[in-house]
């Protein structure tokens, strides 16, 4: 009984002993005037964590106060050169740990750390001061050598995590170094401050690291459009091992992304069969004129040596495009403008088509005596003479003498003694065309006891060009508006189907006229009126 409660008092303490560590941990070196933040090892800002002063003094000294778990000096002072011990307290016990801040009265603090870099051999050098970094406040970053700020050099660059890296190191490159960091706490701005000693003094055969090498991109071009969102995958392999002095970075002709305010990176380690690479995305929000057509570099580097690879931006060509959618436009606008010509100038090139035929055609053999018979009521009021007039008179004088068609006129053409329907309705038949002159008398009295006045010849013509379309009609209306619905219906449906012309004795308006007839009229002219018969 006695061993079993031996063994269990064993089991207790060395329980309690992997829960309560305490201990001297590296000193941290500072200097004052600045801002120092010194967190209790794993505790995160909402673990319940108590600070002291030696080991037993609850109480700190002034411009010192605790802030989720950290302690903040606000800023550093002589008086706050000691020992500090933080403790947390969780369900399953209790985790104690020991710091030493030692405080210089110089400008910058001594270097806590020592750090090589081989010779002509890009190298980096982080700020380390995570705990500032993570500040939600604007800050500046900025380095200094020896305490005296660092001239600016090609060979030099700092990024927005406070990373400077050295495209080549040379032996002028050793020294101490000094990342400054401002931030705004409380409304005042506050400078951190942290040091590292660095030696160049070797090459890369003394060195064990592996050289990276970028993967991809390599030579790469992308077509993109200005103003669009693009993403940039970088992929390197870094070796066996993730090494901490490895970094990726881009670079966009020849200049840090932290200039540019459209673009942000980031990169991470990641392991494939058994290998280390390192990925990287440059993200650029808005892709600006001034990022296309140069040299977009992803670089890694560690203390082996650096790779790049490279990407080029292109704006997409629409010319191809632009000129598919201008052909085509053009070739809409041509057929638009070449229909719009036909309609507004379609009796003018029928016209002149037919001229230029009449030097190589001859008359059709169909039959026919006549290019047209011309019909009209007999003069009995003003419209009805204006009719005769042009039925005697102008269509003679334009058609025949003008532009050699031969008419059939009763009244010019008739023959004496022969039996009038009969010739009348063979001669119709003989002619091409039969053109209906007809004025405001054609309609009957209003009161409807009259019938509409109709040729004999009109009536048979009509009858045989809706029967047979031969001969075709032509309608002429002289005197004013004619009201067709007091007319035929055959008439009524010749006004329909194909219009009419209208005869109007001014200079203008009968030139137009003419054309129209002639329009109407057959292409080839029979050349002459025949004798009579």
């Amino acid at each position: 009984m006695a061993a079993s409660w031996a063994l269990l008092m064993a089991a207790g303490a060395a329980l309690a002993a992997a829960h309560d560590h305490h201990g001297e941990t590296d000193t941290y070196r500072v200097s004052i005037g600045h801002l120092f933040l010194l967190r209790c090892l794993s505790a995160d800002n909402h673990a319940n964590v108590t600070w002291s002063r030696g080991g037993g003094d609850p109480s700190l000294p002034p411009g010192m106060e605790v802030r989720e778990g950290l302690l903040w000096f606000l800023p550093v002072q002589m008086s706050h050169d000691g020992v500090y011990t933080c403790e947390k307290r969780d369900p399953p016990g209790a985790l104690r740990a020991t710091f030493g801040v030692s405080v210089s009265r110089g400008k910058c603090p001594d270097p806590p750390e020592d750090k090589s870099l081989s010779l002509e051999v890009p190298g980096s050098l982080s700020c380390k001061q995570k705990e500032i970094f993570h500040l939600k406040s604007t800050r500046n970053v900025r380095w200094m050598k020896d305490c005296r700020p660092m001239e600016g050099g090609g060979h030099v660059t700092v990024d927005h995590g406070g990373l400077m890296r050295l495209s080549a190191a040379s032996r002028g490159d050793s020294g101490n170094y000094t990342c400054l960091v401002d931030v705004s706490v409380d409304g005042r701005t506050y400078t951190a401050a942290r040091s590292i000693r660095v030696t160049v003094d070797k090459g890369v055969e003394g060195t064990l690291a592996v050289k990276p090498e970028v993967v991809y991109p390599q030579h790469k071009v992308l077509v993109v459009q200005e103003g669009a969102r693009v993403e940039l995958e970088c992929l390197a392999s870094i070796g066996f091992s993730e090494d901490p002095e490895t970094s990726m970075y881009w670079t966009v002709n020849e200049t840090d992304t932290d200039g540019h305010e459209e673009l942000h990176d980031s990169w991470k380690f990641v392991h494939r069969r058994g290998r280390v690479f390192g990925e990287s995305t440059l993200s650029i929000s808005n892709v600006r004129r001034h990022f296309l057509n140069v040299p977009i570099f992803c670089w890694v580097l560690n203390p082996g040596g650096s790779h790049k690879g490279d990407v080029w931006l292109q704006e997409a060509d629409h010319r191809a495009l632009y000129t598919a959618v201008a052909l085509g436009l053009s070739s809409s606008l041509a057929l638009v403008l070449l229909f719009a010509v036909l309609v507004f100038f379609r009796v003018d090139l029928v016209l002149a088509h037919r001229k230029l035929l009449r030097t190589f055609s001859k008359r059709a053999l169909d039959g026919k005596l006549y290019d047209a018979y011309v019909s009209f009521l007999p003069p009995d009021g003003p419209g009805s003479a204006e009719a005769a007039s042009l039925a005697l008179g102008l269509l003679p004088e334009e058609l025949e003498e003008q532009h050699g068609y031969s008419l059939y006129i009763p009244g010019r053409d008739d023959c004496p003694g022969e039996a009038v329907h009969d010739a009348v309705a063979a001669t119709v038949r003989r002619c091409r065309r039969l053109i209906i002159i007809i004025s405001p008398e054609a309609n009957p009295p209003s009161d409807g006891r009259t019938e509409p006045r109709l040729c004999y010849e009109q009536k048979v013509g009509l009858h045989d060009a809706l029967t047979s379309n031969d001969p075709r009609v032509i309608l002429v209306e002289v005197g004013g508006p004619v009201d067709y619905s007091r007319l035929p219906e055959s008439l009524r449906y010749v006004r329909r189907r194909q219009g009419a012309l209208r005869w109007r004795s001014t200079r203008g308006a009968s030139r137009s006229f003419w054309k129209s007839l002639r329009y109407h009229m057959p292409s080839v002219p029979s050349g002459g009126r025949p004798a009579a018969i």
